[in-house]
């Protein structure tokens, strides 16, 4: 496929979480920056894409801008995965992971999705598989810190259909509310994005394990501390990470070293569908679930819906729980237990609300 033109467009939409918006952030979190590739053919076709993410969008959209979309436009693309590793090559000087690799995430994605269209197939279909599945999601909360907010959040993730939960909570008490809230037998897993060192996340294993959490995601600063990971293995609770880990390089050290129960690559960070697929299968040779990171509301929602279609390996999604002021594609109710379908139109099925595209449009 001639790719005849690469935009690209920052939407910045508030959203309300009933919290603070501090606490995981550097500044207050309150809004959804999500940077859109848009990918035409020759022949018309369109591919959207998404890179991570919130604060950095604009650095992320500044590297497609100024050293992909030059190269990639009026280029012949007929092979995602290799197009995707000849600009890891030639952009590796300006930083191997981290926004280089979410740009390129970005234009990945996007790249898939016209492909999938120019074939008139669903993208799970066009990675292999011939059926969709309903794909189970977890409620993802926000960290709130807050033993009457959390809990109440909780009970409304559960009303509205989702059985599983995770929090962002970094102490036992506040976690210990929201399983008071809910019950024994509701799953709950917890995610405390490195806050911890190895011997705090040793000693909060036990009452972590005796409240009955389900995993535990990202237990040590730095997250690339596999060491740390893998002795942290086997103490009471499954261990989850990846979410920061870009490429299957990365993910491939991490299984050499047992460093997790759960793998959790990010479509928009770890390099887009094409390294999703290689993590994909470097985690089945380890026999290592996927539990991928998925926070979004564009169009890495629907790549890591069909790519949740497609590869058995993964067990679940994430579904963050916020409200936005507006849905720049809906994804509409989750059906029982928290579950989703992957749409059966071609590519990924995310198409933006142009009115809410030109409303929210901030570059």
């Amino acid at each position: 496929m001639r790719i005849r033109k690469v935009e690209t467009q920052i939407v910045d939409i508030p959203f309300v979480d009933g919290g603070k918006g501090e606490g995981i952030t550097p500044t207050t979190w309150n809004r959804l920056e999500i940077l859109l590739v848009r990918v035409e053919d020759d022949d018309g076709n369109v591919g959207w894409g998404e890179g991570f993410g919130y604060f950095v969008v604009d650095a992320s959209k500044a590297i497609v801008d100024r050293m992909i979309a030059p190269l990639l436009e009026g280029s012949v693309v007929d092979d995602i995965p290799a197009w995707n590793l000849a600009n890891q090559r030639r952009l590796h000087l300006f930083g191997r992971y981290g926004v280089t690799l979410f740009a390129i995430s970005a234009v990945d994605i996007a790249l898939w999705d016209l492909a999938a269209k120019r074939r008139g197939l669903p993208l799970y279909r066009l990675l292999g598989s011939e059926s969709a599945r309903d794909v189970p999601f977890y409620a993802s909360l926000v960290r709130y810190a807050d033993t009457r907010i959390a809990p109440a959040v909780c009970e409304r993730a559960l009303r509205m259909g989702f059985s599983d939960l995770k929090l962002h909570e970094i102490t036992v008490p506040d976690v210990a509310a929201c399983r008071a809230a809910v019950g024994r037998e509701v799953p709950i897993s917890v995610d405390v994005n490195c806050a911890w060192g190895e011997d705090e996340a040793r000693a909060t294993l036990a009452p972590l394990a005796e409240l009955g959490i389900a995993w535990l995601e990202e237990p040590v600063f730095p997250p690339e501390d596999l060491g740390a990971l893998a002795r942290l293995r086997g103490t009471g609770v499954p261990i989850a990470a990846g979410e920061n880990w870009c490429t299957s390089v990365q993910f491939a050290a991490a299984t050499a070293a047992g460093a997790v129960d759960l793998a959790q690559p990010s479509v928009t960070k770890v390099g887009g569908i094409s390294e999703f697929l290689a993590v994909a299968e470097v985690c089945r040779a380890a026999g290592v679930p996927l539990m991928p990171h998925c926070p979004y509301y564009g169009p890495g929602f629907h790549a890591s819906l069909h790519l949740a279609t497609a590869v058995p390996e993964v067990v679940q999604l994430e579904y963050l729980l916020v409200e936005p002021d507006a849905w720049l594609a809906p994804v509409g109710k989750p059906g029982p237990g928290g579950t989703f379908r992957a749409s059966e139109t071609p590519g990924t099925g995310f198409e933006p609300d142009l009115d809410v595209l030109q409303r929210y449009r901030r570059a």
